[in-house]
């Protein structure tokens, strides 16, 4: 049995956001949760879960209604470096000083 844990509070925060930005976007869609919900393969009540930001829902599942709602791109965009500043920056600190070229050794020369 998996070990109970709640995540920090950053998490629930997010998720609660997600889960209301889900709500409108259906709503704005006009688009009963049955339908989402079927569309998503999954339960109404999961729905129910996901759009009030349910940490026990997987992340499958969030995929599986954003991808319902047509809006499962920009989660593919979420960890993308071109939105990774703190990547960017450590990727670009590892970045050598200097480049040196290799001279050809002796035998390449005489060859």
């Amino acid at each position: 049995m998996p070990t109970p844990h709640t995540p920090p509070a950053a998490v629930r925060r997010a998720l609660r956001k997600l889960g209301a930005d889900i709500h409108d976007a259906r709503r704005r869609r006009k688009l009963p949760m049955a339908v989402v919900a079927e569309r998503a393969f999954t339960s109404r009540s999961t729905l129910q879960k996901v759009e009030a930001g349910d940490t026990n829902v997987s992340i499958g599942i969030y995929a599986g209604i954003l991808q319902a709602l047509g809006l499962l791109e920009g989660l593919g965009q979420v960890a993308d470096i071109s939105n990774d500043s703190v990547g960017q920056a450590l990727a670009s600190a590892d970045l050598p000083k200097h480049i040196h070229l290799k001279r050809p050794t002796r035998s390449s020369r005489d060859g």
